[in-house]
């Protein structure tokens, strides 16, 4: 009874130490991340695309342009005053698509990193605290999905799930989930040998309450970075895909396929393919930074006070 009370009492105090630590780390994350102009920057420009994309889905009449409305006899207009970003072979106003095609790419990169951080993270913790035959199988399984590919994986499952917006968010949720599982576990097998974990597990706790209450608390700083990180590759993903005409479908704006379609008209009308590349630059730059900036503040010997 004495040793029980004992690893209670030890396993309370490491909850408030470890409590306390986590309240200090994102305190000093945000006071680092906050020193971090580009990162601070890319967080503003991330928060503008973030309300462009709910604006433009809930209120579409503030867009100067219907973005499905075809216009024949107003196609490939040269960026003016009355078009800002010029028109499509279609007549469309292309900085209407732009501006629309932002929550099909947030959409999607969103999504698909939920997909694979939900599923790689459960894989990853249960390869790393379980071991043994769990671990051999789960990460031979995901060493086979790294051996091919990204894109090409992706497609092969664009492939057997067909096309569409939610075909693409599964597709490229599923192709990053084996990044997600082996950082999980690597950081699982190094804070399960800590002494609040073996305290856990004396007094009584399941396996699920010492993975989700001691354990992936303090892993969330990497899967944090690693997801900011991941949306980027998502959104270039769903690009790629929409490029090669398997991702989103017409008439839906989606950057990558405005893209792939104007890519035929490079040298009569350069601006059908420059405004969707620079929205898609500059928001995988944004997140590239944010998350570079991220892994900076979290980083104790980057830090700068």
């Amino acid at each position: 009874m004495a040793n029980t009370t004992d690893a209670t009492i030890t396993s309370n105090n490491k909850e408030q130490q470890v409590a306390k630590k986590s309240e200090s780390l994102w305190s000093d994350m945000w006071y680092a991340l906050r020193q971090n102009r580009p990162a601070m920057i890319s967080l503003g420009v991330i928060c503008l695309l973030a309300i462009i994309a709910i604006v433009t889905t809930i209120w579409p009449e503030v867009l100067p342009y219907n973005p499905y409305k075809q216009n024949m006899p107003q196609s490939f207009q040269p960026p003016s005053a009355e078009h800002w970003f010029g028109t499509d072979q279609q007549g469309r106003d292309l900085f209407s698509r732009v501006l629309i095609g932002t929550r099909i790419s947030l959409t999607v990169g969103f999504s698909a990193v939920a997909i694979s951080l939900s599923v790689g993270v459960t894989l990853g913790a249960i390869a790393g605290y379980k071991g043994g035959k769990f671990d051999t199988i789960i990460m031979r399984c995901m060493d086979i999905m790294l051996s091919v590919p990204s894109i090409l994986l992706a497609i092969a499952f664009m492939a057997a799930l067909g096309r569409g917006i939610d075909k693409a968010i599964i597709a490229i949720g599923l192709v990053s989930i084996p990044e997600y599982a082996r950082i999980v576990r690597s950081q699982v097998l190094a804070v399960k040998a800590n002494d609040y974990v073996a305290a856990a597990r004396v007094i009584g706790d399941g396996n699920l309450r010492i993975i989700f209450r001691h354990i992936l608390p303090n892993v969330l700083p990497s899967i944090i970075v690693r997801a900011t990180l991941g949306i980027s590759s998502a959104i270039l993903d769903a690009a790629a895909l929409g490029f090669l005409g398997l991702g989103v479908q017409p008439p839906e704006a989606e950057w990558g396929d405005m893209l792939g379609r104007g890519r035929n008209y490079i040298f009569s009308a350069p601006y059908a393919m420059l405004f969707p590349g620079l929205a898609i630059t500059i928001t995988v730059l944004a997140f590239n930074l944010l998350g570079d900036g991220i892994r900076d503040a979290l980083d104790p010997k980057a830090r700068k006070r």
